[in-house]
């Protein structure tokens, strides 16, 4: 007898063995890692990245050509007191009312010593950020979850922010109307319990009325000097929910909480460890699966990382490219 969830499985097993598309074109100013991607309204792409103290790039296009356009924060790095890195990480960016929120972290590689910054802006444009700090959800040894890779999920006004990496994986806060503060507990949404718990770089998006909580698997960097085991590199998985708070479950019902996840994205061809990522509702292209890979012809180092994205099927209610 064929059920619904088994049509469903058996039309995303279809799709695979087709293979995957390759990545949109891109021009000018590719070469990045951890991409957030916005338009503002007067059609400017404006696209942020890990380096450089969360730099960022515009265009006319996703297409590019990409013109690199400075830095959000200021040369002396972020407000947040931290004995990690001066250079933030995995920026996110939404607009929240009249002012362009990028969130940003602030961390050590590895560790736990980790905080969740906000810069926000009326323009995006160079000079206009202001670095408001820690918005209140840190990680010290010990804790749960690592406060890395945060994501706004902006659903009517409720404001929802996920975020982790390892650990435990992903968790989530509700914040405050103005997106500027935590007011929750953060409570478990995601859990791989194989293995390092090879999970992080959340991102929670809502398509027709349902909400899918994309994410990162596996080993993401270093491939020029750690080569993981085949199938152990970066991939993007999916889990979806009736909420956007949890009981996320992939395509054949196990839940996100419990190793759940169905595939949406690995390597294949010249293309290696794609993740990072995000999805941005284009209105030239639809739904946009955006995220960095690198590409095998080119060369594996964490410099090499090139801007990918692919458009998005919704149409058998789990994402395909």
């Amino acid at each position: 007898m064929i059920t619904p969830s088994s049509l469903v499985l058996a039309l995303l097993q279809a799709a695979a063995a087709y293979g995957y598309a390759n990545p949109g074109s891109c021009s000018g100013a590719c070469n990045i890692h951890d991409p957030a991607l916005i338009r503002r309204d007067d059609g400017t792409y404006f696209r942020f990245s890990t380096g450089n103290l969360i730099s960022f790039a515009t265009s006319s296009s996703i297409e590019g050509p990409w013109t690199p356009r400075g830095s959000v924060l200021p040369a002396d790095g972020s407000r947040i007191p931290n004995s990690g890195s001066k250079d933030p990480w995995a920026p996110d960016v939404h607009k929240v009312g009249n002012l362009y929120h990028v969130y940003y972290s602030v961390s050590a590689f590895g560790t736990q010593d980790s905080s969740i910054g906000l810069a926000s802006s009326r323009t995006m444009e160079p000079g206009t950020w202001t670095d408001n700090g820690a918005i209140g959800v840190t990680s010290r040894n010990g804790k749960q979850y690592n406060a890395i890779d945060a994501n706004l999920l902006v659903d009517g006004h409720n404001k929802y922010m996920t975020f982790g990496s390892f650990w435990q994986d992903i968790f989530q806060v509700t914040l405050t109307p103005d997106a500027k503060r935590a007011t929750s507990a953060a409570v478990n949404v995601a859990f791989d319990p194989a293995g390092t718990h090879a999970v992080e770089g959340p991102y929670l998006f809502k398509y027709n009325n349902l909400y899918y909580l994309f994410y990162s698997w596996g080993s993401c960097c270093h491939y020029d000097t750690q080569r993981p085991a085949p199938g152990q590199e970066y991939k993007i998985k999916v889990c979806r929910s009736n909420s956007p708070r949890g009981n996320f479950v992939d395509a054949n019902g196990v839940p996100c909480t419990q190793g759940g996840g169905t595939v949406v994205l690995e390597s294949h061809d010249n293309v290696y460890g794609p993740g990072g990522q995000g999805v941005y509702d284009d209105p030239t292209h639809g739904p946009v699966l955006y995220y960095h890979y690198v590409d095998t012809n080119i060369g594996y180092a964490d410099g090499q990382k090139l801007f990918g994205w692919n458009t998005l099927d919704f149409s058998s209610g789990w994402p395909r490219v």
